[in-house]
């Protein structure tokens, strides 16, 4: 079925379809990840985005049983490839991605110029546009909506043993962040975005920000809690949006980066050092000011963005990356061993 993709500037690219024969719209995003793609689709932060995969063979080993997902369902708006395999060739493969969007009435779309479209972008900056298959629709922006509440678990969810209790605020939080807590004998409790644990009374040693979707500064509310938890000394650790929300509640500052990071590749310099890491990474805003008392923890070797940031004397740290990675490299994930050992 012909298709295309219309760009708010009026780019036009014409495409096949191999998704769900829907017109869907949403934010132009591209990531440069190799392989992963099943974890990618499936993590919170693509929330409110059509994403363009820049690698040219995707579907190629097929979509894995639900376990291996980073959620419990697609989270992105609509997928535009090179080349699509519809005969997928793995052992954990369950079904093809053309089917897997069908099923979760996501629209797929084969554009073989994607580097032209990646290179638009690049110049441009990210978009918003539409995938036309059935019908002409009216432009979405995710920008203007709380995409966090979206996207956020309803009710509390406590996992693990040990004698070490975190909080988790799920701004959006991929799976494999809270097994790498469960992995290292810590108990989690797990609760909604706008959710208190200070107001609730819950006992615990830790506060942890995930990841997630949108303009930190939507989430207001866990802003609010991360500042309790910060006049209180509580160890803090934050990943990706959590990282900006750190910033924020500390009194730093964040801006809208003009197309991203969205890779597993992308190197990362231990500040004052020359040490580099490679990270998966997954964003559209970034820390434009380090609060007072704070340092930068991580600087990108590419831009020198700010991709971490550490209190001076208190155990208040994040991260911009994703140390549990997938999919990507899991050369980082000593970072949960450093943020563990610093509490008491």
């Amino acid at each position: 079925m012909q298709a295309k993709l219309v760009l708010v500037d009026g780019t036009t690219f014409e495409g096949v379809s191999f998704g769900a024969p829907h017109s869907h719209s949403g934010e132009i995003v591209f990531a440069t990840g190799m392989t992963g793609y099943p974890q990618a689709f499936t993590d919170p932060s693509f929330a409110g985005q059509i994403l363009i995969m820049t690698y040219p063979l995707i579907g190629n080993y097929g979509v894995p049983k639900k376990e291996l997902w980073e959620s419990q369902k697609l989270q992105i708006n609509g997928l535009i490839v090179s080349d699509y395999i519809d005969t997928p060739s793995h052992f954990q493969s369950n079904m093809t991605l053309a089917q897997w969007l069908k099923n979760e009435n996501i629209p797929g779309l084969v554009i073989k110029d994607t580097r032209a479209l990646t290179q638009h972008l690049r110049s441009k900056g990210v978009m918003l546009g539409k995938i036309i298959i059935d019908k002409n629709i009216e432009q979405y922006d995710p920008n203007k909506t709380n995409l966090v509440a979206q996207v956020s678990t309803k009710k509390v969810v406590k996992q693990g043993k040990g004698n070490k209790t975190i909080v988790i605020i799920d701004c959006g939080a991929k799976r494999n962040i809270i097994n790498c807590f469960v992995k290292r004998g810590v108990k989690t409790i797990t609760v909604p975005w706008d959710y208190d644990p200070f107001e609730e009374n819950v006992t615990f040693d830790a506060l942890f920000i995930s990841n997630g979707p949108g303009d930190p500064k939507m989430a207001d509310k866990t802003i609010q809690t991360i500042k309790k938890a910060l006049e209180k000394k509580m160890p803090v650790l934050g990943i990706c949006l959590g990282n900006q929300l750190l910033a924020l509640a500390a009194g730093g500052d964040t801006y809208k980066l003009k197309y991203g990071h969205r890779s597993q590749n992308q190197p990362c310099k231990l500040y004052g050092s020359d040490r580099c890491y490679i990270t998966t990474q997954n964003h559209g805003f970034a820390i434009k000011t380090v609060p007072t008392g704070f340092e930068p923890w991580f600087v990108n070797a590419n831009d020198q963005t700010i991709e971490g940031i550490k209190h001076k004397k208190y155990p208040f740290m994040s991260v911009q990356f994703h140390p549990e990675a997938t999919p990507g490299p899991m050369d980082t994930e000593w970072i949960f061993d450093y943020f563990l050992e610093r509490i008491k």
